[in-house]
């Protein structure tokens, strides 16, 4: 079973986060607040779409490895 995602990507979420949190206490509920929240939001849905291409070449690739498989065993 494949991990939903990689240390690299869980690392990032985590750095961003925390300095969404620290933007928060330091601007407080601001306008900014909305900028902020605008970049933490980017950066997740970035990685988001980064593993469901993974996922999505996985399939690919498992469906070609099914395609030489079948081609290899019929001549």
């Amino acid at each position: 079973m494949r991990k939903p995602f990689d240390i690299a990507s869980l690392v990032v979420i985590l750095v961003t986060f925390i300095l969404f949190i620290v933007a928060l206490f330091t601007k407080g509920f601001t306008q900014d607040l909305l900028l902020e929240s605008g970049i933490f939001l980017v950066s997740v849905k970035l990685i988001m779409m980064s593993y469901r291409n993974s996922v999505y070449i996985k399939s690919i690739e498992d469906e070609l490895k099914e395609i030489k498989r079948l081609l290899g065993s019929g001549s």
